[in-house]
């Protein structure tokens, strides 16, 4: 009935059935009284493989041995390891009354809000207030929903279960109570104030704590500080969602700064120190003699600082060497000299595209 061998393992008769009663489960064939039986086979054959004294038997005296399995004698309890297989897919957890009743108390959702810095803010820290719009555990009735001195009363539909029971083919089937949605009881006197919700819709407004470091994108949660829970439940929490906006100087790169700063040529050609201005103020650079434009020099722990950490990342400054877009004739005549005198070294080859692939290949 379950296409395996009789050397089957566990693991593998669980497997077979699974396939198989997913297949011709009556929830997937409604009205189908050949896919019922078919279902009821295989459930009645993983009935007797699953357990080892049955299994045993049908081993040495083949389906006499296990007669008693079936029909009126079907022991259903063979199936309370059925959310071991199936998880929750068709409500097997409480199909053969398994399932138990929903606690009215449950955990409240969590709250996203944004939140723009400066760049400046998101380096060093700050603090902001975040205007919240939350749902608060009513005072009134302290989240139960029901008017003072009551409380929720029994459900009559399932009798406090949580479960209703209907018959299909052989199966005794539990759902939900639609009645209570599985609480197991209902509130017939509600609270006035929250209307027998347990909650308030309020406008709060949090001191949000901004540590050093943080990029755009980070979030920040806030325990507790989200939803509250329905009917006296816990709340949720509250991520706030950093978007930090350019600097006009500085790009960032992880914990470390880069920036370009113009120099002269005579600047370059000649060696100097400049002042940069960074995030702690300006700093001395020294400009080594014969710097080449497109240099990048470092300032070291002149970044970002470490997130919930220790320490800074660097400040990388390249150098663009500019040439003067107009001259006066004094100027010109000076540069003309120099260009005379000056011998450019160490200048790379010029070679044709040819040649370099001739290099490559040999």
């Amino acid at each position: 009935m379950l296409g395996i061998g009789r050397e089957a393992s566990e693991q593998e008769i669980k497997s077979a059935y699974r396939k198989l009663a997913l297949q011709f489960h009556p929830d997937r064939n409604p009205n189908n009284p050949d896919a019922e039986e078919r279902f009821k086979e295989c459930s009645e054959a993983y009935a007797i493989l699953a357990d080892s004294e049955k299994r045993a038997a049908y081993d040495r005296f083949g389906h006499a041995g296990v007669g008693g399995v079936g029909g009126a004698g079907f022991d259903a309890t063979v199936f309370q390891d059925f959310s071991d297989i199936f998880g929750d897919f068709f409500g097997f957890g409480d199909l053969f009354g398994g399932g138990r009743r929903r606690s009215r108390a449950q955990r409240g959702p969590d709250l996203r809000e944004d939140l723009t810095l400066e760049f400046e803010e998101a380096v060093f820290g700050t603090e902001s207030k975040v205007t919240v719009r939350r749902h608060e555990t009513c005072e009134e009735c302290r989240g139960t929903g029901a008017a003072a001195g009551k409380a929720p009363v029994t459900c009559r539909s399932c009798a406090g279960r949580g479960q209703v029971r209907y018959q299909q083919g052989f199966f005794s089937m539990a759902r939900t109570c639609p009645t209570c949605q599985g609480m197991g009881s209902v509130i017939t006197d509600p609270c006035p104030k929250c209307k027998g919700e347990g909650r308030l819709l309020r406008q709060k407004t949090i001191d949000a704590k901004v540590p050093a470091g943080v990029e755009d994108g980070t979030r920040i949660r806030y325990s507790g500080m989200g939803e509250a829970g329905a009917f006296g439940g816990p709340a949720g929490d509250l991520y706030i969602v950093l978007h930090v906006k350019d600097h006009p100087f500085f790009e960032r790169e992880g914990n470390d700064l880069h920036c370009v700063i113009p120099i002269s040529f005579s600047q370059a050609a000649l060696g100097t120190e400049i002042h940069v201005p960074t995030l702690d103020g300006e700093q001395t650079l020294k400009i080594p003699e014969g710097t080449q434009s497109g240099t990048t020099l470092r300032l070291r722990s002149k970044g970002v600082p470490v997130l919930n950490g220790h320490g800074k990342g660097d400040l990388f400054v390249e150098v663009k060497v500019q040439t003067p877009a107009k001259l006066n004739k004094r100027q010109r005549e000076l540069l003309q000299e120099l260009e005379g005198g000056i011998r450019i070294e160490n200048l790379p080859e010029r070679r044709t595209l040819l040649g370099k692939v001739k290099d490559i290949f040999g």
